[in-house]
């Protein structure tokens, strides 16, 4: 099969169009969160950054894909109780956010579509992702992978990746989204949570102990979010690459 030229977005083709494609296709699914960002941040930004290095790593993509690529809107909302105490979230249950993933991995899979990766945005739904796509896989015959835009980055020892609403990712809004930045004071001493090596805690009081946001924003600028916008886009783009070509 020869290389396609482009990318199909979901809600753009007909229905056509759509069962021509899906049986060979790469079906890609960003999976985003409403929540929360801090004092400066958009509630979409995790939505935001999930579609946005999703859609350009399928552009970057498809000159070299040996198969079609379809990008699906972005499920804009996900499993985010821990930030409903601070305001401006929706969520969804984990239960919930699973039904629907697993309902969307059902639709593709009646329609044709063999090839499914969840691009997820938001840490919250880390889990749920790497479930879901076991439980599809399992459920309709689909090859479903999962993975985290964020874990495409350069490891960054002095930044919290992702973060929340810090320094990285308010860079990468800087870049995608920037009049909807506001004011970055400067915080003074950022309080640690509790870590354990090797150990994956959550505590609904250390959220509350750093105020919903972690590190330091005030340091993020656009040309380093534009760099690891870059890194990202093109690390997820060789990954789709070699999905299509294993599967």
């Amino acid at each position: 099969m020869a290389p396609v030229a482009s990318t199909v977005r979901w809600a753009d083709a007909d229905r056509q169009a759509l069962a021509e494609q899906l049986p060979e296709a790469v079906v890609l699914l960003p999976v985003g969160a409403t929540e929360q960002h801090g004092p400066h941040l958009p509630t979409g930004t995790d939505a935001l950054i999930a579609e946005a290095v999703c859609d350009a790593a399928a552009r970057q993509a498809a000159a070299r894909s040996p198969r079609p690529l379809i990008v699906t809107p972005v499920i804009p909302v996900g499993a985010s109780e821990h930030h409903l105490p601070f305001g401006g979230t929706l969520s969804l249950s984990p239960e919930t956010l699973s039904a629907v993933l697993l309902d969307l991995a059902r639709s593709v899979a009646m329609q044709g579509g063999r090839r499914l990766v969840l691009v997820n945005g938001h840490g919250g739904n880390v889990g749920v992702c790497h479930a879901v796509a076991a439980a599809a896989s399992t459920r309709y015959g689909l090859a479903v992978g999962h993975v985290d835009y964020w874990r495409m980055a350069e490891a960054e020892p002095e930044v919290p990746v992702p973060g929340h609403a810090g320094e990285f990712e308010t860079s990468l809004v800087l870049v995608l989204r920037p009049e909807m930045v506001g004011d970055r004071a400067g915080r003074g001493r950022v309080p640690v949570p509790p870590a354990v090596p090797g150990v994956d805690l959550h505590t609904a009081d250390a959220w509350q102990a750093i105020d919903g946001y972690t590190d330091r924003p005030e340091a993020a600028d656009a040309d380093t979010g534009r760099r690891r916008f870059g890194r990202l886009v093109t690390q997820l783009a060789d990954r789709i690459v070699e999905i299509a070509r294993v599967l």
